[in-house]
């Protein structure tokens, strides 16, 4: 008796292994009986035979960009624009320089203006702005754009020079100052023309002064 029950269960679980295989085998949604479902588990969904993915290269240095950048911001508190040897450099080839609408402001004692000077530029000594403002604030309220420079780098001879001419001047030009971050020293150093004496003077400089600091 115990025999016969064991050979029925025994059959059922036989033919229901056979039903659910069978079933399995026709649906859609069957299991793939020779995957790892485990390791899917494991490595999370849409991970498995993923290579894993490369590092991203390091971005280039941009030291000079950060700093022009936080200059750049800086003057731009004062209220002023701050424009590279890029820029100082188109406008220096303005057809609209020659017009003086276009102007350069030399803000270096004037001894160094004397010794070297971007052509044209006006003589506007930082430490003796009186006697230079009867010419240089006229000249800067007809002009569309104004470049102030000094020696270059931690110079600060242009800003002062160029927030002196801000309080002088009225409508546009008051907004139209810029600061040449390079200054002179940059000018000389890129092989830019360079004149001597008095502005507009035409004598060029065969070989660029030395660059000074100080007053």
């Amino acid at each position: 008796m115990l025999k016969h029950v064991f050979i029925e269960g025994f059959c059922v679980v036989v033919a229901g292994t056979l039903f659910a295989a069978l079933a399995n085998a026709v649906s859609p949604r069957g299991l793939n009986l020779g995957r790892d479902y485990f390791h899917l588990a494991a490595s999370g969904p849409g991970k498995a035979n993923q290579p894993a993915p490369s590092p991203s290269p390091a971005p280039p240095p941009t030291y000079a960009n950060a700093a022009f950048a936080a200059l750049a911001e800086t003057l731009r508190a004062s209220g002023l624009r701050l424009v590279d040897r890029a820029e100082a450099r188109r406008l220096f080839l303005d057809p609209r320089k020659a017009q003086d609408l276009v102007v350069f402001i030399d803000a270096r004692p004037e001894d160094q203006f004397l010794e070297g000077h971007i052509p044209g530029a006006f003589d506007f000594d930082n430490y003796h702005q009186e006697k230079a403002l009867g010419t240089v604030v006229p000249a800067c309220q007809a002009a569309w754009e104004i470049v102030v420079y000094c020696h270059g780098g931690d110079c600060e001879e242009s800003k002062f020079a160029a927030l002196t001419l801000r309080d002088y001047l009225t409508g546009p030009s008051r907004t139209n100052l810029m600061i040449y971050a390079g200054g002179i020293t940059e000018w000389v150093a890129a092989g830019e023309p360079v004149e001597t004496g008095a502005r507009n003077s035409g004598q060029m400089a065969a070989t660029p002064p030395p660059a000074k600091t100080g007053p």
